[in-house]
């Protein structure tokens, strides 16, 4: 649990990212550490802890250490802090995702990740005569409320699939999110009020959608994958 409460995100927040997209090195990051801890990091637990007590659910925060190991890439931090409210009392598969960057706060909902009993069911909602348009409605309406929506997508049809259906953009699909970002406010950053408006706000925003996903297709019912990590005997 954080420290103290949460009191927005000053300046410092989105200065911070700045400077760790300038030079991401251990020793800068060293340097700043007490700004991550409480500025970033411990802000940002705060304020989705707030969250979790008046909306049900777990924190989580992922790590801020980028894995190197199979990526050219060796920067070792990643550019952005991001957290999650997941296991929510309504029993929703989708977690309430919220991410600071140099950019500002961003929030959004969806499925991040469709296992392949997900995509069968999801493809065949988009698909059916009343679900199908039902999804359209949906999304058109998360749109209207001033999110984007998105997701990894095939560049055609998935095999077996029409490639002139209504709705092949959504058979496309390997996911489905959306979301929105709120820009830092000139030098004063974002407050307290704006922020946690704007997180329940842009979530709520979102529940047409969801309803959708949690209906139509749900949570896997397969079996964890290995972990591409995991000795191999």
């Amino acid at each position: 649990m954080p420290e103290t409460a949460f009191a927005g995100f000053p300046r410092t927040t989105f200065a911070w990212f700045a400077g760790l997209e300038e030079d991401n090195s251990k020793a800068w990051f060293s340097a700043h550490r007490e700004t991550y801890d409480t500025a970033v990091r411990g802000a940002l637990e705060a304020a989705l802890e707030e969250l979790a007590d008046e909306l049900g659910g777990r924190v989580k925060l992922f790590r801020q250490h980028r894995d190197t190991r199979f990526s050219a890439d060796k920067s070792p931090y990643k550019t952005t802090t991001y957290g999650v409210i997941a296991d929510r009392p309504d029993g929703s598969e989708a977690s309430l995702y919220a991410q600071l960057s140099a950019g500002g706060l961003f929030a959004g909902t969806g499925y991040y990740v469709l296992a392949s009993d997900q995509l069968a069911r999801f493809r065949a909602g988009v698909l059916d005569d009343d679900a199908g348009p039902e999804l359209e409605r949906a999304l058109a309406a998360v749109r209207a409320a001033g999110l984007e929506t998105w997701g990894e997508a095939l560049k055609t049809a998935p095999r077996g699939f029409p490639r002139d259906h209504p709705r092949v953009v959504l058979l496309r699909h390997k996911l489905l999110i959306a979301g929105r970002r709120l820009a830092p406010r000139g030098r004063g950053g974002l407050s307290r009020e704006a922020s946690l408006s704007f997180l329940r706000e842009t979530w709520s925003a979102c529940a047409p959608m969801v309803a959708w996903l949690d209906e139509r297709v749900g949570a896997s019912e397969l079996p964890p994958a290995p972990s591409r990590f995991a000795r191999r005997g």
